[in-house]
């Protein structure tokens, strides 16, 4: 199931809801799932279980030792199994990882974003701005979330070219995107090395848990990008799971101009030259390296 698809069908659930307090209370959601919520101390890696009984009442139960935080995301995740009606494929991999995980967990995952963090009351609660480590631990506070999971949503929700990517072992797992890095196909390839030159390589190499900001060459993570421009990478590594997470983000008028074919390849520079009025352009305001 792809992305867009899940987006829609999740807001077309709470579509009809009233999410005034859905910050504080998620009972909402379950009375629209026809769903009751148990806690009970589970397993460790055990996030939550759903259960559907005969008389069709499903009964998610969450893990009572993991965080608040972490027990509302599994709240929504398990409420969009029922939703979504794909089942459980749990696997032995821990909720937090992208590693190994069935996609049927992942759609789990971005379908409970939507709900945890609805779009309309994040993009209302919002700091404008650039984003900075204070925005990020504001927004989670605001909705009750992980610092990861906030981070994502702002990424994708974001007016300017940003991402925000997820590392395990060394390895890029997954890479949330703007709208902006989106039309402009900008790609961050999963499973593949964190990049040599960026911070997170950096923060990882250290072998300490902590976060960093710097700026760094666009080129190094987006694939097949120019290079020449810079922008800004907040990293940071959690050591004891060997974690590392980088939102990444730069000016709009920073974002390379690509042309694609109606096949979908890039136009390269010399196929697609502007034609020559006799006029100079301005000059632009992207930063150089």
């Amino acid at each position: 199931m792809e992305e867009a698809e899940v987006q829609q069908r999740a807001r077309a659930f709470i579509a009809p809801l009233d999410l005034r307090t859905i910050r504080d209370d998620l009972s909402v959601y379950l009375r629209a799932a026809n769903a009751i919520l148990r806690k009970e101390e589970m397993g460790d890696g055990e996030s939550g279980t759903t259960l559907t009984r005969l008389d069709g009442k499903h009964v998610i139960t969450v893990n009572s030792r993991e965080s608040m935080e972490r027990q509302r995301f599994t709240v929504c995740h398990e409420i969009s199994h029922v939703i979504l009606g794909l089942p459980s494929s749990h696997d032995g991999v821990p909720s937090w990882s992208y590693a190994k995980r069935h996609p049927n967990e992942i759609a789990c995952d971005w379908f409970a974003a939507e709900l945890l963090m609805p779009y309309k009351q994040w993009l209302a609660a919002a700091p404008t701005g650039e984003p900075s480590l204070a925005v990020i631990d504001y927004m989670a506070g605001e909705f009750r979330c992980s610092y990861p999971a906030a981070a994502s949503r702002y990424a994708t929700l974001a007016t300017m070219p940003c991402a925000f990517v997820t590392m395990e072992d060394g390895t890029v797992r997954y890479a949330a995107r703007s709208t902006a890095l989106r039309r402009a196909r900008a790609w961050i390839p999963p499973r593949t090395p964190i990049p040599h030159g960026s911070v997170a390589y950096r923060l990882r190499a250290d072998g300490q848990s902590h976060i960093d900001i710097d700026t760094v060459a666009q080129d190094i993570w987006f694939e097949e990008w120019g290079s020449g421009l810079i922008m800004n990478e907040m990293s940071r590594h959690y050591r004891s799971s060997d974690t590392t997470t980088s939102l990444l983000w730069f000016e709009e008028e920073e974002l390379p101009t690509r042309i694609f074919d109606r096949f979908g390849q890039q136009v390269k520079e010399e196929e697609g030259l502007d034609e020559l009025t006799g006029e100079l352009p301005w000059p632009g305001k992207s930063r150089r390296r």
